[in-house]
C-alpha cells in the first residue's frame, strides 16, 4: 500500500510538514507496513517555505525582520537550487500568528518585514524568487515591503508616510529612484489563493479586514488607504491593477507587486504541487490524506489546498481523504467537486486554545481512526448463507 500525506497548515499550531508527519505516526499504527510520501503543501501562507524546502531539497534561512509591530524577529525562508531560487512567505514575518489577538493593529501594520526578507534573498544573489502570500496580519498595499526595498514614500511636506494603511492616507508622493536594482531583473512566482481586487466592496479591506482584527469603523479608512496609495503609485507605475485578480491578496501586497515588477501570480498549491514533483511522487498511490484547520465553503471558493490535492489526485485516479480540526458551512460542497471523504480530527469538544496545544496528538490519534475505518472489510454478503 502506498499513501500521499499532503496537507495544509493547520494554522497557529501545526506547519503542513509537522501535520503531515503527525498524520503518519498514527497511520503507522495501523499499516506498519505501508510506503508513505510526504508531501506537505500549502495555499502560500504558514510553511510555504519549509513545504518546498522539504520537497525539493535546500535549506532553510533565518534573516531578522520586523513583524508587522514593527518589532525585531527572526523569520525563516528557503534556499532553493543552490541558492538561486529563494522562497519567502509574508506569514513567517507578517503573519497573523506573529500577533497576540488583544495587540492587532491592522491600521498600523507593516510589511516591512517581508520586503526585508526579500532584501536579503537579492543581496544574496537569488536569481528567482518564489513568494508565498497568505496568513498575513497587515492591509497596507505592500507600502512597508516596498520602502524594505528601497521605495520613499512621502507626505506633502517630504516626511515619509508612518507605517500601515492608516498612514497611506498622507501619501501625496512616491520616489522610487533607490527601489533595489534587482527586483526587476530576477523572475519572481507569487502563490496565493486570494483572487480578490484591492479595493471596494470586494477588496481585501472589507473582506479579510474583520480577520485581522478591523472594525467596521476602521475599515473604510482602510480601503480608502489602499486607493490612495493605487492612485499615487499607479500614476508613477503606468499602470491601474486595482481591479486585477489577486491585487488584494495579503491585504494589497499583490498590487504592490504588480505595479513594480514582473511577478507572474499562481495558484499556491499549484506552485507546490508542480515544483514539488506531486504526479511524479504520487504515481502508483492507493490513497492521498490531505487536510487544514479549518474546512468550509472557501475552501472551494478560494481553491485552496486540499481541494488542489483532491483535484490532482482525481486527475491520476487515486482518492483523496481530508482531516480537518473544524468542518463549517458548506464543507460538504467538496464532495461535490471530489473529496472522497471528510472528517474533523476532535475527538471531543475543546476549547480553541486546547485544540492549538494538543494539535499534534489529536491529528495523530485522527490519522489513527481514519486508518481503522478504512481498514473495516464491509461486505454485506461475506457472511451470506
Amino acid at each position: 500500500m502506498k499513501i500521499v500525506i499532503a496537507p495544509d497548515s493547520f494554522k497557529g499550531s501545526l506547519s503542513p510538514l509537522q501535520a503531515a508527519t503527525a498524520i503518519k505516526r498514527g497511520l503507522v499504527n495501523v499499516w506498519p507496513d505501508a510506503e508513505y510520501v510526504l508531501f506537505p503543501v500549502s495555499d502560500g501562507g504558514e510553511g510555504f517555505a519549509e513545504s518546498l524546502v522539504h520537497l525539493e531539497g535546500g535549506e532553510i534561512v533565518k534573516s531578522e525582520v520586523r513583524d508587522p509591530l514593527g518589532r525585531r524577529v527572526d523569520a525563516s525562508w528557503g534556499l532553493l537550487e543552490g541558492g538561486r531560487t529563494a522562497a519567502v512567505e509574508l506569514a513567517s514575518a507578517c503573519g497573523l500568528w506573529r500577533i497576540a489577538p488583544k495587540d492587532l493593529n491592522p491600521g498600523r501594520a507593516s510589511t516591512r518585514g517581508f520586503g526585508e526578507q526579500i532584501r536579503d534573498a537579492l543581496d544574496r544573489g537569488a536569481e528567482r524568487l518564489v513568494l508565498g502570500l497568505g496568513g498575513s496580519a497587515t492591509n497596507d498595499a505592500g507600502a512597508g515591503m516596498l520602502e524594505a526595498l528601497g521605495m520613499r514614500l512621502l507626505k506633502a511636506d517630504g516626511a515619509p508616510v508612518e507605517p500601515g494603511p492608516l498612514g497611506l492616507l498622507e501619501l501625496a508622493s512616491v520616489d522610487a529612484s533607490e527601489l533595489h536594482p534587482r527586483l526587476r531583473e530576477v523572475e519572481i512566482t507569487v502563490a496565493c489563493a486570494v483572487k480578490n481586487q484591492l479595493t471596494g466592496p470586494d477588496g481585501t479591506s472589507r473582506i479579510f479586514g474583520p480577520k485581522k482584527g478591523a472594525t467596521n469603523l476602521l475599515i473604510p479608512s482602510m480601503d480608502e488607504a489602499l486607493g490612495r496609495f493605487h492612485q499615487v503609485a499607479g500614476k508613477l507605475a503606468g499602470r491601474d491593477v486595482s481591479s486585477n485578480e489577486g491585487a488584494g491578496a495579503a491585504g494589497g501586497v499583490g498590487a504592490a507587486l504588480m505595479l513594480f515588477t514582473g511577478a507572474v501570480f499562481e495558484k499556491g498549491v499549484q506552485v507546490i504541487l508542480r515544483r514539488g514533483g506531486f504526479r511524479e511522487k504520487a504515481r502508483g498511490a492507493d490513497l492521498i490524506i490531505t487536510g487544514e484547520g479549518k474546512t468550509d465553503i472557501e475552501t472551494v471558493w478560494w481553491g485552496k489546498a486540499p481541494l488542489g490535492v483532491s483535484d490532482a489526485g482525481r486527475e491520476m485516479g487515486i482518492p483523496a481523504v481530508a482531516i480537518a480540526a473544524c468542518l463549517e458551512q458548506g464543507y460538504q460542497r467538496l464532495y461535490d467537486n471530489g473529496m472522497a471523504a471528510i472528517m474533523s480530527m476532535l475527538p471531543s469538544p475543546m476549547s480553541h486554545p486546547q485544540s492549538l496545544r494538543a494539535a499534534a496528538p489529536v491529528l495523530e490519534d485522527a490519522a489513527w481512526r481514519l486508518a481503522r475505518i478504512l481498514s473495516v472489510d464491509f461486505r454485506p454478503d461475506k457472511n451470506a448463507g
